[in-house]
């Protein structure tokens, strides 16, 4: 068993059995990689601090920051760096055995960090992400103990044992593997790229812009996407001259299983480029109104006021009628009818009706509410009670009630008539023998 001392140059050289790693542990040297490694995690926590007081208050969404200081990407890419120039540091001295469990350990960590926190900022709350997630953690540890024990590279030469033949290359296991991580590691920074692009591009953005951007966040997404694929796959060894024939495949896919998916996705460009329906505006498509919320590459997402939301696809939105109750203004007019007695004092009731509007808050003054009598009815006086409204997202139907609420009440407590509606019956009394003796005209009234 060979023994470690500070003199021997096998110092620096990676600890191979279990004795070993014991003996190098239980050295005072230890200690002195453990206080070092303390310092590193202090420094870079303070780090981080000030640099979070130094932004201000950074979104919850921050991949950097994150919610808190441990949270996001920052931490543990600063305590890494800091590791690595600490070991760098130390080995000119002491012998380093704390440390060679120590840096795999924080690349762990870091590689851990950065993939969950792009992937939740990416994708959001999708099912998919815990999955991801877990799978990250899984690949990381395994990579780290595999490194401590000494084992990665012989299993990599034995991965590279596993060869065949695809075209004009030849694959190993091991290239399967090293373009997995290489691709997954690729995609991971196009997202985190594409997610600043998307920060950057909607922040404080409304109305029109915010769609215009919208669409220039989720084109740049699918390009760093296709780039970072293109990357991917040649890290593996494939020839890309090869994607000709899968894009043909692809193209005739689209042409006939795909075509109402690719349709989707045009259209979604199709209308964040128009600007014809943006994010905010109120819109009925299909008999279903409501304020749309988001618009994605597939799909746009109607939130009506009940908390009701519809996935509308995007082609939808181009083929059929849309009314869309902001893309001019958002006022919209709306109109409730009154019947009332004939002996009724029609200025009171038209008075009265443009009180109960008046008395609603969400109700413009500009223009002012208008009473008209409209007809002279069988059963009374038919007036219409015109108003408009500039929030039609908060419901029109609850606004309409309080209302016509608001007008019983009133007509009520000017013992206004508002009548049933009237019939008259007309009865022939017919004789036995057939001869008319007369007609009686009775009036009823039917409730």
């Amino acid at each position: 068993m060979n023994s470690i001392s500070p003199s021997s140059p096998s110092n620096t050289a990676p600890i191979t059995d279990l004795d070993s790693w014991i003996a190098a542990l239980l050295r005072p040297t230890a200690l002195v990689e453990l206080a070092s490694l303390g310092v590193c995690m202090l420094l870079a926590w303070t780090l981080v601090w000030l640099l979070r007081r130094a932004v201000g208050t950074p979104d919850e969404k921050s991949i950097l920051f994150g919610r808190r200081i441990v949270d996001g990407v920052m931490f543990p890419l600063l305590l890494l760096g800091l590791g690595l120039l600490d070991e760098l540091l130390l080995q000119q001295w002491i012998p380093l055995a704390l440390f060679k469990i120590a840096m795999p350990v924080l690349v762990s960590l870091a590689v851990i960090r950065t993939g969950v926190k792009v992937l939740q900022v990416a994708f959001h709350n999708a099912p998919v992400v815990r999955l991801l997630e877990r799978t990250i953690s899984w690949v990381a540890w395994l990579a780290m103990v595999l490194w401590v024990s000494g084992l990665l590279p012989v299993l990599l030469d034995e991965l590279d044992q596993f060869k065949w033949k695809v075209g004009g290359s030849t694959l190993s296991a091991r290239n399967l593997v090293e373009g997995a991580l290489t691709a997954g590691a690729v995609l991971i920074f196009t997202l985190w790229i594409s997610a600043a692009i998307e920060a950057r591009l909607l922040k404080s953005a409304t109305g029109s812009a915010l769609s215009l951007r919208k669409a220039i966040s989720n084109a740049t997404r699918a390009l760093l996407m296709f780039v970072g694929l293109l990357v991917a796959l040649s890290s593996v060894g494939i020839d890309l001259t090869a994607l000709s024939v899968l894009g043909g495949a692809v193209g005739v896919g689209i042409g006939f299983g795909l075509q109402k998916l690719a349709a989707n996705y045009v259209s979604g460009f199709v209308i964040l480029a128009e600007r014809s329906i943006r994010i905010g505006d109120f819109v009925k498509v299909d008999n279903f109104e409501g304020r749309v919320t988001d618009i994605n590459a597939r799909y746009t997402v109607v939130s009506a006021p009940n908390g009701r939301e519809s996935i509308v696809p995007n082609e939808m939105l181009l083929i059929q009628r849309v009314e869309n109750l902001s893309l001019n203004s958002s006022r919209i007019s709306q109109n409730t009818e009154v019947s009332v007695g004939y002996d009724s004092d029609v200025d009171l009731v038209m008075r009265l009706l443009v009180d109960a509007a008046l008395e609603e808050d969400r109700v413009l003054r500009d223009p002012a509410p208008f009473a008209t009598l409209t007809e002279f009815g069988a059963d009374g006086l038919g007036f219409n009670l015109g108003y408009s409204i500039n929030d039609p997202e908060n419901g029109q139907g609850n606004l309409r009630s309080a209302i016509n609420l608001r007008i019983l009440k009133a007509l009520r407590a000017h013992q206004i008539d508002v009548p049933y509606p009237q019939r008259v019956v007309h009865t022939r009394a017919v004789p036995a023998n057939g001869a008319d003796q007369g007609a009686a005209v009775v009036s009823a009234s039917a409730s």
